[in-house]
């Protein structure tokens, strides 16, 4: 039996038709970005493909091909051994490597000889990005997006996470991207992902989502850490409805502390990333905050990191670029505690019924806010 090969633009739209999604290129290469659900059988390793490489340029492309296929035959035979014996007959599973599918053809050619059905991507995982790249922005406008938005430490994050939580479609942007999205963002010992492997948990996400129901995402700008939006989910953000998550400055101070307890246990990388911010506030603001963290005075240094840098910064690039944010409904959650956030996403996430233009800040119907919603908001099942 032989094996037959799918564009990769039909083998996105049909993911879940395989029983097992098989990437035949090296750990390295997995590692930078895979297709969704891929699991790594290497045809040669990182080490092996290195040596095969150097063969094929210092002596001659016959005597790499030979020495590769006798490694690869060994791969895949333990492949087969490890993975492949319990499979049924009428196990289908997908195959790619990077582009000219010798790697993954090697493989799939055994797999069909076997007697399974099996499935090549046409173009490998070049061209699955390349499907990727081009089903983002298709996908991105039938979204109804909600974006929350609210100043450094007002729980945006917490919020995201409770209404996920509660079944409400969330796209936790930061969480993709390991970063918390600032220049003290870096989380220590999580690297981030690259670019190629964002875009495609950017598109995994989207992918599941239903156009029929809102989408809550983070006012996050262009970049999370190093890595970029996605254009046209820039573009969508920056047009849609806004939530404005309002805490008191006790309570953000306390929250970052909360969050960022790592600068606490480490004062010394602390004081390292405050030195980044000498460029925008001066040596001699930056050098009084250093001395202040070794001295222990954390919940001041925090409170002017926010007045004095990070509220001006976010509220001058929210107000330029987020159309619709002048109008946002205010939310004000009765705590920063993950608690409180999670009785804020059940009371947006209500049935239909709440009165029109009432989005509730507390328990007590005394605490309602009156807002006016944002045009073309539901004012039922959701506030945002």
């Amino acid at each position: 039996m032989s094996f037959h090969t799918l564009s990769a633009r039909e083998v996105i739209a049909n993911l879940s038709a395989f029983d097992t999604v098989i990437d035949a290129r090296s750990e390295a290469e997995y590692a930078e970005d895979h297709l969704s659900g891929a699991v790594n059988w290497p045809t040669l390793n990182n080490d092996e493909r290195r040596s095969i490489g150097t063969l094929y340029v210092q002596v001659n492309a016959f005597e790499a091909k030979k020495r590769g296929a006798a490694i690869a035959a060994r791969n895949i035979a333990a492949h087969i051994e490890r993975e492949v014996i319990d499979k049924p007959k009428d196990w289908k599973p997908l195959t790619y490597c990077w582009r000219g599918g010798q790697r993954s053809g090697a493989l799939s050619l055994i797999l069909s000889q076997i007697g399974f059905r099996v499935t090549l991507v046409e173009g490998g995982y070049k061209a699955f990005r390349a499907a990727v790249v081009q089903d983002i922005p298709r996908l991105v406008p039938q979204f109804d997006w909600r974006v929350v938005c609210g100043t450094t430490g007002s729980g945006k994050t917490r919020l995201l996470k409770a209404l996920a939580a509660q079944g409400a479609q969330v796209i936790d942007l930061e969480a993709l991207a390991n970063h918390r999205s600032s220049v003290l963002g870096a989380i220590p010992g999580l690297a981030q992902p690259t670019q190629k492997r964002f875009d495609t948990l950017i598109w995994e996400a989207l992918r599941q989502f239903d156009p029929a129901r809102p989408v809550f995402i983070e006012s996050e700008s262009k970049k999370v850490g190093n890595v970029v939006l996605p254009l046209s989910l820039v573009d969508a953000m920056r047009q849609s409805p806004c939530l404005n998550l309002v805490l008191p400055d006790a309570q953000r101070v306390a929250l970052l502390l909360e969050d960022y307890a790592f600068f606490v246990r480490d004062v010394d990388h602390f004081c390292e990333r405050l030195q980044v911010l000498a460029a925008f506030r001066g040596k001699v603001l930056v050098e009084r905050w250093q001395t202040a963290v070794r001295a222990g005075d954390f919940e001041t240094v925090v409170q002017e990191l926010l007045t004095q840098h990070y509220d001006p910064a976010y509220l001058q690039s929210i107000r330029r670029n987020f159309e619709q944010f002048e109008k946002a409904p205010i939310l004000s959650p009765e705590g920063y505690s993950m608690q409180a956030m999670e009785a804020l996403a059940a009371r947006m996430l209500q049935d239909s019924g709440q009165i029109t233009q009432t989005v509730i800040s507390g328990p007590d119907p005394q605490s309602r806010v009156r807002v006016a919603l944002p045009e073309g908001m539901d004012p039922g099942s959701s506030p945002g």
